[in-house]
């Protein structure tokens, strides 16, 4: 089993940021960030893969950015221009098993990914 840990999380106003971090314990090739709000299942926010091949969910694109520090095994989410409806829980999911296919294709999806870490709570006020 691979633990993940994730920080980062917190506070902010609205059009704030935040990094989140996310520590793997060996490389992985696919690492994603999917968020929870209440009562809903998690969604997509962003995803790598070795390869450098990025994906990121509508909602965030141009506010948010994922990385990865390969040499740590560790991967971040720089959150810029923060709203309030990206107040949630953030999961940290890796796998060493992709599925078949284009990254693009499956890389948000929720069921792909074998490992997540225990969440962070992001709060955005207006």
């Amino acid at each position: 089993q691979v633990e993940l840990v994730e920080s980062g999380g917190g506070s902010v106003q609205a059009g704030g940021s935040l990094r989140l971090s996310c520590a793997a314990p060996e490389q992985i090739n696919y690492m994603a960030w999917f968020r929870q709000y209440p009562a809903k299942e998690r969604e997509g926010v962003a995803a790598l893969d070795i390869d450098g091949n990025i994906a990121y969910a509508n909602s965030v694109k141009g506010r948010f950015t994922i990385s990865k520090d390969n040499a740590n095994h560790t991967l971040y989410l720089q959150m810029d221009s923060l709203r309030p409806d990206d107040t949630a829980i953030y999961y940290c999911a890796a796998t060493h098993r992709p599925p078949n296919g284009i990254f693009s294709m499956w890389a948000l999806r929720l069921r792909e990914y074998q490992y997540w870490g225990q969440g962070t709570q992001v709060t955005v006020s207006s």
